[in-house]
């Protein structure tokens, strides 16, 4: 039924997609569908989505505007798109292959300066193969390579053409924990004697950026370097710090007291759990790692998949991400992870997340975390139109997205691995490769 009833939706925006040139955003009504706005708030029954010039106008109980075009999505789900909440997507093919990935420079002088947006290839492989498994939205942040900070992310759509960017230089990111202990010359005290001492020269930057000598001087900061990160410490740009151990967690809390105007958000927080308390009291988000849940090294000793749910008990704003979880190429995962919050709730002892919270963990939730809550991640009127049409509950396995629409734009959901499969499952004998034939 959705297949027919969307042709008129359709009619140029999938060509043009598929040539990889802009598409023009649809005027369109998704009706009858069981709605998600995707802020927490419990699904609407036989709801309407109305999405005009790429953006949501409106999204609830009530009839479609008369004349406008119609997707009957009668025994479907409708939500906003994914989005990714810690990634790497765009920014690798093949691990083994050195040229093919752009996540870290070893090289290079530069660490708080270096941008990811160049690098981002929206023709990824990886690209394709969560657009279609629902996710319209990304935060994609480089590798540390040398030092703590990695540099500058951004937040991408995954649709189908070639401008991918939606917010350039959203985000700065920098490794603690065992890793930033080794980026800072093998312990925790170097890493944050010198994390402290970056943010002061940041600040002395921004105060006399034409006095400013950097490493010609008594800075150990490049002028760019200082640069990117003064408006980090003027709280303009958020600051994602990867910590897992908890001890590491109060300790970066602990910089606001010195810098009030930090945007902290932690990601990973393995730990994060047993000092929620303290969390929430400085009302910092956490992006974290869903399936932590066994120490798998010495920061994640007291790892459990309770986590987020305890977190959130405790008051603190949680979403999912996927640091270190193949997080260039697996973001597809996230409903799964978040389906198994849900399902905690009935494991005695276990913390999970309801429904329509552990939804939000994986839309508005990473969304918000880092300053785009008005932009991306639910159906509210004004956001980007970002929609997905499911077979049946999105948190559930054995659904599937039927159509993506990103920014208006209903997208392909062809992948290499799609036209691989389709190839081969009907292929005429005759037609194997030679070494295939007897």
């Amino acid at each position: 039924m959705i297949g027919l009833l969307a042709t008129r939706f359709a009619m140029g925006a999938l060509a043009l997609a598929r040539a990889a040139a802009p598409a023009v955003a649809q005027t369109v009504a998704i009706t009858n569908g069981r709605v998600v706005i995707g802020d927490g708030s419990p699904p609407i029954e036989g709801g309407t989505v109305v999405i005009r010039n790429g953006r949501v106008v409106s999204a609830g109980a009530g009839a479609p505007p008369a004349g406008m075009p119609v997707i009957d999505a009668t025994g479907k789900w409708v939500t906003p798109g994914l989005v990714a909440g810690f990634s790497r997507i765009g920014l690798a093919e093949v691990d083994g292959e050195e040229a093919s990935n752009d996540g870290g420079a070893t090289g290079s002088p530069f660490s708080a300066a270096i941008d990811v947006v160049p690098a981002i290839n929206p023709r990824a492989y990886a690209i394709q193969v969560n657009r279609a498994a629902g996710v319209t939205r990304a935060i994609v942040a480089p590798s540390p390579a040398v030092g703590l900070f990695a540099g500058q992310g951004a937040v991408i759509d995954l649709g189908a053409d070639m401008d991918a960017v939606t917010r350039p230089r959203a985000f700065q990111f920098v490794e603690m924990g065992e890793a930033g202990a080794d980026g800072a010359g093998g312990s925790r005290a170097a890493a944050h004697v010198l994390f402290r001492n970056a943010l002061f020269e940041a600040k002395e930057y921004a105060r006399n950026p034409s006095g400013y000598g950097g490493r010609d001087r008594d800075a150990l900061l490049m002028r760019l370097d200082a640069a990117a990160l003064a408006p980090v410490v003027s709280g303009q740009v958020p600051l994602l710090v990867h910590v897992e151990r908890a001890s590491d967690i109060l300790q970066v809390i602990d910089l606001k007291r010195e810098f009030p105007a930090l945007k902290l958000v932690l990601v990973g927080a393995s730990e994060g759990w047993t000092v929620a308390d303290r969390i929430a009291a400085a009302r910092v988000p956490v992006i974290a790692s869903a399936l932590n849940d066994l120490p798998a090294s010495f920061e994640a000793l007291a790892a459990t998949q309770s986590n987020i749910g305890r977190m959130a008990a405790a008051g603190v704003t949680a979403a999912i991400g996927m640091i270190d979880d193949n997080d260039a190429r697996q973001a597809r995962q996230q409903p799964q992870y978040a389906g198994n919050l849900v399902a905690l709730q009935k494991v005695p002892g276990a913390t999970g997340l309801d429904w329509n919270h552990a939804f939000a963990a994986i839309t508005s939730g990473p969304a918000e975390a880092i300053g785009l809550g008005g932009e991306i991640g639910s159906l509210r009127p004004g956001r980007h139109g970002d929609v997905v049409i499911w077979s049946g509950d999105p948190l559930e396995l054995s659904s599937a997205p039927e159509i993506v629409v990103i920014d208006g734009v209903r997208q392909p959901m062809d992948t290499r691995q799609t036209k691989l499969r389709d190839r081969y499952r009907s292929l005429d004998e005759t037609e194997r490769p030679r070494a295939y034939q007897r």
